[in-house]
């Protein structure tokens, strides 16, 4: 069992070092989702180079030892109607490239189908498969497929998982990142149902208490290390006082540059002061126009508040000088005995400390602070939780009513009755005697009821049905062809042999209780040539030269 998926690293330049990971080698693939690759479009193999690496993958852990081929009959499952050229390349690569003695087509779900088929079961059955990217309505008459009326509906597990996702995130925009495909798929096997009445389901979601009652919490990854939490005590301590340190000696440098700038533009004002004291007009009055002033008043203005604040930076120049000792404690300090001349002199060395708190402010790197004290705002696992509500069944319901996501098609219910209306009444009662489940898409809890549910409003009062669910939806697909290649290894019933696959072509089909109809390419005769040279001499002989052009 692996994923169909394959990555190829591109590796160092020239392609030298490139490295191709199959199925479970690839690990988690959401740091590799940008390089996956599948063979598949939906469910049919389109690029046969992946499907050859996905085979040379299954033949090497299967332990197949033979040299130059694979000396095996292979039982292989294919989409149901699958196109003539999809399994002309699927057989020209095991008749050509592994030389495979013998190979057999056959549908999944009706593998699924017949090995869940028990003695009371009928023949005749409909068969509802969702898997991975679409869904089939299949009904099966007297134990073979009809074709005619299969129909296909574009939704599957991809779609919902990537609807899930789509809903989360905008919901949780600050975890968009980790809400991944790969948890939404673990969510929808985990947490995801199928409502029975989907209306009825969301006005129950309304209700507070049928909310917290029914509302999953699921748990994202994330770090509880807090910054510096790692870091010892005096290491805190000691860098905590040279930050203060430096700030100290930056803002005391400032002080004196400032200073300086302030006293040469007293000095200027100073001296246009003189000039108007002496008498010198002109130039007194060609000064205050350098200096952008009107007047004596506010020249003096000026000066006088220069003045001051010179003054205060001398002050603050002063103070900066004293030694201040700051300790960062993390715990509480012992204080064994308190007098009170230390309660004051405590109090007074706060105060000095809050004085020098605005000079610090100035300074454009903010200094941490104290770690240990540090308590988060909120919890950090609560925000990093997805409250799962009504996204629990929204997810699951496209494929019930596909206009959720604005495709534009019909759901399982309305493909299914339009299915058995193309049969007789007494076909019709046939068929939904044995109503089949299967695929991965149909392990949701209340898949079956619904169901139930809705061939009740649309079968006549009082008929019956039977609503049946394989019982590995997964794998029953696998055990079904195994027990088909146990029964028909010696028959020649459905196997194509490497003759008939160079005598009739790589599309070539043997039909079989679980296999597709075979329909071959029919082209078109042509007219023989002498018919064709016949008619234009017989329109030449009669009528005309213009109608005859």
């Amino acid at each position: 069992r692996f994923r169909s998926l394959a990555a190829r690293s591109r590796g160092a330049r020239g392609g030298a070092g490139a490295e191709t990971q199959v199925g479970n080698d690839l690990g988690s693939p959401e740091p590799l989702r940008w390089l996956l690759r599948s063979p598949f479009d939906r469910n049919v193999p389109v690029q046969l180079e992946l499907q050859e690496l996905l085979l040379d993958h299954v033949f090497q852990r299967l332990g197949v030892s033979s040299q130059g081929c694979v000396d095996h009959p292979i039982v292989l499952t294919e989409a149901v109607c699958n196109p003539l050229y999809s399994r002309q390349m699927m057989s020209e690569l095991l008749f050509e490239c592994y030389q495979v003695p013998k190979v057999s087509y056959g549908v999944d779900s009706l593998y699924s189908f017949y090995h869940n088929r028990r003695q009371s079961w009928p023949c005749s059955g409909l068969v509802i498969s969702s898997g991975y990217q679409c869904t089939h309505i299949l009904p099966v008459l007297e134990g073979r497929l009809d074709a005619k009326n299969c129909k296909r509906i574009n939704l599957g597990g991809c779609q919902a998982a990537v609807y899930l996702q789509r809903l989360l995130q905008l919901k949780y925009p600050g975890h968009f990142a980790a809400i991944t495909l790969s948890r939404m798929e673990e969510i929808l096997h985990e947490h995801s149902y199928i409502a029975e009445d989907y209306i009825e389901e969301l006005q129950k979601w309304r209700c507070p208490e049928y909310y917290e009652n029914n509302v999953h919490k699921m748990q994202l990854p994330f770090s509880n290390k807090l910054l510096g939490s790692t870091v010892a005590s005096e290491e805190k301590q000691e860098k905590r006082q040279q930050q203060l340190r430096r700030l100290q000696e930056l803002n005391a440098r400032r002080r004196e540059e400032k200073l300086q700038l302030d006293q040469e533009r007293l000095d200027r004002l100073l001296y246009v002061q003189e000039l108007l004291e002496d008498g010198q007009m002109d130039q007194f009055h060609k000064a205050l126009v350098e200096l952008n002033m009107d007047s004596a008043e506010e020249l003096q203005s000026y000066i006088n508040k220069l003045s001051l604040s010179i003054e205060q930076t001398k002050q603050k120049i002063l103070q900066s000088e004293v030694n201040i000792e700051v300790d960062v404690v993390d715990s509480k300090p012992e204080t064994p005995d308190l007098d009170p001349l230390g309660s004051e002199q405590s109090l007074e060395d706060v105060e000095s400390i809050n004085e020098f708190e605005p000079l610090f402010a100035e300074e454009q790197p903010e200094v941490e602070k104290p770690v240990a004290a540090v308590q988060p705002v909120f919890n950090l696992a609560e925000y990093h939780q997805l409250f799962l509500g009504t996204e629990r069944i929204r997810a699951p319901e496209i494929v019930f009513q596909p206009s959720l996501i604005g495709e534009d098609q019909a759901g399982i219910a309305e493909t299914m009755q339009y299915v058995l209306e193309r049969y007789s009444k007494e076909q019709q009662a046939l068929l939904v005697q044995n109503v089949f489940l299967t695929g991965g898409n149909t392990m949701y809890p209340g898949l079956k009821a619904r169901i139930q549910k809705e061939l009740l409003e649309m079968r006549p009062f009082q008929s019956s049905f039977q609503v049946h669910l394989a019982s590995s939806p997964v794998l029953d697909a696998w055990y079904g062809a195994r027990d088909w290649a146990v029964e028909y290894t010696n028959r020649e019933e459905g196997w194509i042999t490497r003759k008939d696959y160079e005598e009739k072509g790589g599309e070539y089909l043997k039909e079989h209780c679980a296999s597709n109809v075979y329909v071959p390419i029919r082209l078109p005769k042509q007219a023989p040539r002498a018919a064709e040279a016949s008619a234009p001499s017989r329109a030449s002989g009669t009528g005309n030269p213009s109608e005859q052009a």
